[in-house]
């Protein structure tokens, strides 16, 4: 039978594969996780992330030239503190370490777009997201704290916040704070659908923000679910979201899709630690080819309907776009 229908047309040679190809990937649209540390003279390597750094206030500046280089011009900053406290109130202190970070990295790097992480499981003494009452987390109760911090890192510098905490209300709570302190235009991007996953763990080490006692299975989403991340997502838009995630990403491509199809909003996924180690693992010991496992997640994650991806390879990513490996 003649064939008159090739597919493999398309696929005779590098520029036609690009000249189709159904899913772009920008540069721009990439985010770096960045941990900022108290302390001086610090570039401490995370042991469970190797390339990964914990950098003081007057050396993150090595790490922001090198992504400003790159072409990465979006950075999301965790916080590390020395003190940790039951209301974690290091988190929105004025002279907190994320607060110190943007208001120096906003004045060196004024190119570039830096992002606050609203949690609090890094400051508090017990390792959870929220104020707690007895061994609970507070939801309620949480939602000031959360409008303080958000408050305080958009005073600080901070071009965008991002509420992780899971709790419900959080956003609306967030929005009417910043809209009270005159950041009606400072952009939210909700943790909205976010999993209880087994792949944050090399992060809890990274922030030192793994719980004291219990899990964080009251507020993250259980991995079995699906319509409960529309129902999330939509919520969150509902309060003022400007931006919804899906956390984690590698292993969540049908979530990312379906928020994609309901959204009407941009749609973040975060290719999180354990994905990233996996693959530092994987590679170190010759298993796999580190640099085209990466391009193929992020292609993934893209495909699915990430618009924007938040990763530790990001510069990487940025390198492998310039020289036509992915984009």
């Amino acid at each position: 039978m003649e064939q008159i229908i090739r597919p493999r047309r398309l696929r005779g040679g590098e520029t036609l594969r690009k000249m189709v190809r159904e899913t772009r990937i920008s540069k721009a649209s990439l985010v770096y996780p960045m941990f900022v540390t108290e302390g001086e003279n610090i570039k401490e390597e995370i042991a469970s992330m190797p390339g990964q750094f914990r950098y003081s206030i007057e050396r993150m500046g090595e790490k922001l030239s090198e992504l400003e280089r790159a072409g990465v011009t979006n950075v999301m900053f965790f916080g590390i503190p020395k003190r940790k406290d039951a209301y974690g109130s290091m988190a929105y202190a004025e002279d907190g370490i994320a607060q110190k970070a943007f208001a120096r990295a906003k004045q060196e790097f004024p190119n570039l777009y830096f992002i606050g992480d609203v949690c609090m499981c890094e400051y508090t003494s017990h390792g959870h997201c929220g104020i707690l009452c007895g061994k609970e987390v507070d939801n309620d109760g949480t939602l000031s704290y959360l409008g303080k911090i958000a408050v305080s890192q958009a005073q600080a510098g901070a071009d965008m916040v991002a509420p992780s905490d899971m709790m419900d209300g959080r956003v609306l709570a967030i929005r009417q704070a910043l809209d009270a302190n005159g950041f009606s235009n400072t952009p939210i991007m909700a943790y909205s659908a976010k999993y209880a996953s087994s792949f944050y763990g090399p992060f809890r080490d990274a922030a030192d923000s793994a719980p004291a006692f219990g899990d964080r299975k009251t507020y993250q989403m259980d991995f079995h679910n699906r319509k409960e991340a529309l129902k999330e997502a939509m919520l969150d838009i509902k309060e003022g979201a400007d931006i919804v995630m899906v956390k984690p990403a590698m292993a969540y491509g049908d979530i990312i899709w379906e928020v994609k199809e309901c959204a009407n909003v941009p749609v973040a996924s975060y290719s999180v630690s354990g994905e990233y180690a996996m693959v530092k693992s994987a590679a170190a010991n010759g298993f796999i080819e580190e640099e085209g496992i990466m391009c193929e997640m992020a292609a993934a994650a893209y495909r699915a309907g990430s618009d924007i991806y938040i990763t530790y390879y990001a510069k990487e990513l940025a390198d492998c776009i310039k020289r036509g490996r992915i984009g």
